[in-house]
């Protein structure tokens, strides 16, 4: 299954979640249930991934924490407010570059219409458009 494929499904089990549960929640709370529905849907789910920094030579796992990767590809940044800022977009393509995946979905529950919380972010989609 290719990671595009992997994102359409979690965008599906993502809107069952926001559905069944609507907006104003704790973070941790959607992070449970989506974790719980992408199992159910056959995928392996990691959370509260560490991200490692790696300085001077020396890795340093404080600091980042992907909130789920699914089948070790695709990171999820899950949200729970009122409206995304560019520096949430930023938080995640810093996650996918540290470690290396190229396809992350910010979700953001603490929106009316789920459509509204859901950004794709790819990790270096301006390199991919040049090449031909």
């Amino acid at each position: 299954m290719t990671e595009n494929e992997i994102g359409k499904i979690i965008v599906d089990c993502a809107f069952r979640v926001h559905k069944a549960l609507g907006p104003g929640l704790l973070e941790s709370v959607y992070e449970v249930a989506l974790s719980h529905e992408l199992t159910k849907a056959g995928f392996t789910v990691a959370r509260q991934v560490p991200i490692p920094v790696v300085y001077d030579g020396v890795q340093f796992e404080e600091g980042f924490r992907a909130d789920l990767v699914v089948n070790e590809c695709v990171l999820i940044e899950l949200k729970s407010i009122e409206a995304i800022a560019p520096v949430h977009k930023k938080q995640l393509l810093t996650y996918l570059r540290l470690s290396d995946k190229r396809l992350g979905y910010l979700i953001n529950f603490g929106t009316e219409l789920f459509k509204q919380g859901v950004s794709r972010v790819v990790n270096g989609a301006e390199d991919w458009r040049n090449e031909t």
